[in-house]
């Protein structure tokens, strides 16, 4: 469910998007009368130039980041789904004890988390014991595109639907608003920059939620590289936790 942000790419996961394909009606346009303008008049003023050209380096910066980051993106997930089923239980392990250690010195009641997906670290036994000694859950869910997430309720035999990719959503629900927010990664840098799955949809909702709540990012080791090349949009974790403890 679920920084990243790379148009055209599938989103977040634990998500419901909807059809938004607006019909427009067609209009024709007026005859072209450019060539009766002052040539003056065309070029942009001295004053707009540099800041044009700084928003066509800037566009440029992030076509090559956003490529960059796609490709990246599938080399980590291929190495996550390439882990062998011991690594990858003595890892768990270890991250639920970093989990916990993290969590009982987070104040708050009301817990974010996501479905697993792709191979990602499976929270979902830690999740249930914390509903066991009474932490409310919540889980993400996409209501529409491009736009920040909501998070409804969750708890052990709640009613369910079918996300994208049948990934399990809550059916209903009122919004409810997390204090700590355990957040998937696909890769991740020193700086707890976030590469996701490309939909933007958690530094959306990092950035709308009016009491931001604490980010707990998650993944593995082989998931940590030297750097997202984060965006002004990329919105960092306030903590990173692999099989080898707390960042």
């Amino acid at each position: 469910m679920m920084g990243d942000s790379n148009k055209g790419d599938p989103p977040e996961h634990g998500l419901v998007p909807q059809d938004e394909r607006p019909e427009h009606a067609g209009y024709s346009s007026p005859a072209c009368l450019l060539h009766e303008l002052d040539s003056s008049f065309l070029e942009p003023s001295r004053s707009e130039a540099p800041l044009q050209q700084a928003e066509a380096d800037a566009a440029q910066d992030w076509d090559e980041v956003g490529l960059w980051r796609k490709a990246k993106r599938t080399a980590l997930i291929e190495r996550r789904l390439a882990l062998p089923a011991a690594s990858r239980a003595a890892h768990s392990k270890a991250m639920t004890a970093a989990l916990e250690q993290a969590l009982s010195s987070c104040p708050g009641s009301l817990i974010g988390f996501y479905w697993p997906f792709k191979g990602e670290y499976d929270p979902r036994a830690l999740v249930r014991a914390l509903h066991a000694r009474g932490k409310r859950l919540a889980l993400p869910v996409v209501v529409q595109k491009a736009a920040p997430m909501i998070f409804r309720a969750w708890w052990p035999g709640s009613p369910m639907a079918h996300g994208i990719w049948n990934i399990p959503v809550p059916a209903a629900g009122e919004p409810v608003t997390p204090d700590i927010l355990l957040v998937p990664l696909v890769g991740f840098d020193r700086r707890r920059f976030r590469l996701g799955y490309g939909g933007g949809y958690y530094d959306r909702t990092l950035a709308a939620l009016p009491a931001k709540p604490r980010a707990i990012g998650i993944g593995f080791e082989l998931s940590r590289i030297a750097t997202i090349h984060p965006q002004p949009h990329d919105i960092p974790m306030d903590l990173i936790v692999t099989e080898a403890g707390l960042a």
